[in-house]
């Protein structure tokens, strides 16, 4: 089994909230990192998401960045919320 991680670096225009983080995080540019595993036996490459996790601002130590497992969907929630308070 071959497990490969995805990055890409998503921004918020608001502050927001995602379930599973207990604080208010501020808008911004946030990396996002996707580890994804083969799925085995087909003939054609397929990959299934494992887990999800934001790069976010340390709570205690001002300049360190902390790692936190999301949910995929949660994410989108987010993004989508933050896209809705721009329209707003």
């Amino acid at each position: 089994m071959t497990i490969r991680s995805r990055r890409e670096i998503v921004t918020f225009r608001h502050s927001f909230r995602i379930r599973g983080i207990e604080r208010l995080l501020p808008a911004g540019a946030y990396e996002v990192i996707t580890d994804e595993e083969t799925i085995e036996g087909l003939t054609f490459s397929a990959y299934r998401r494992i887990a999800t996790m934001i790069m976010v601002p340390a709570e205690d130590v001002r300049g360190s960045m902390e790692m936190l497992s999301i949910g995929s969907v949660d994410l989108a929630n987010a993004q989508a919320a933050d896209a809705s308070a721009a329209n707003d």
